[in-house]
């Protein structure tokens, strides 16, 4: 009974690890061309990263809408609004959940900045931010701190939701100096 057991579970193992290892893609790196994408924002009208041509972007990846950490995290980005803008900084966030999911996480958490969904998890895979298990899918906490020119300067793919967006002004700071 133990090595039926065992076997069974070397299997579920096998059959959520393999997806996982195939979906994986490399992230791209400080100094490489940020990939493009056009997403849906939480108002339903599409986003173009090429659209911010000119500023400075932090696009971050988050799990999921209305969870403790991203929620925190995106109130800290909301806060840090008028920082940003002072910097000629926009944030985008994307997650593979659907406008609709946007639309309320931004109404019910007080939200301006643009959350863009990303359903088909196409753009976190380009970003090497996507964990497919099975059938669920979700994008990883990265960020990516984005040149006027679209040039990726700072790759973060360990994030404290807690103190992020400070984190990223801070480098920001120091971009802007030299």
């Amino acid at each position: 009974m133990l090595r039926i057991l065992l076997l069974l579970l070397a299997v579920l193992v096998i059959v959520l690890l393999i997806p996982w290892f195939l979906s994986r893609r490399s992230m791209p790196s400080a100094g490489s061309a940020a990939p493009g994408f056009t997403l849906p924002s939480q108002e339903g009208s599409p986003v173009t990263l090429k659209d911010f041509r000119g500023k400075w972007v932090v696009l971050y990846f988050y799990p999921k809408d209305q969870t403790p950490g991203c929620t925190r995290e995106a109130h800290n980005f909301q806060v840090d609004q008028p920082k940003f803008a002072a910097r000629n900084a926009v944030v985008l966030g994307i997650s593979v959940d659907s406008v609709e999911s946007h639309k309320a996480f931004c109404s019910k958490e007080g939200l301006n900045f643009k959350l863009l969904a990303d359903t088909s998890g196409e753009v976190a895979k380009e970003y090497g931010s996507l964990t497919s298990l099975g059938m669920v899918k979700f994008a990883d906490r990265h960020t990516f701190l984005i040149d006027p020119a679209g040039k990726i300067v700072k790759v973060y793919a360990s994030v404290d939701p807690n103190r992020h967006s400070e984190e990223v002004l801070a480098a920001l700071e120091q971009l802007q100096k030299g």
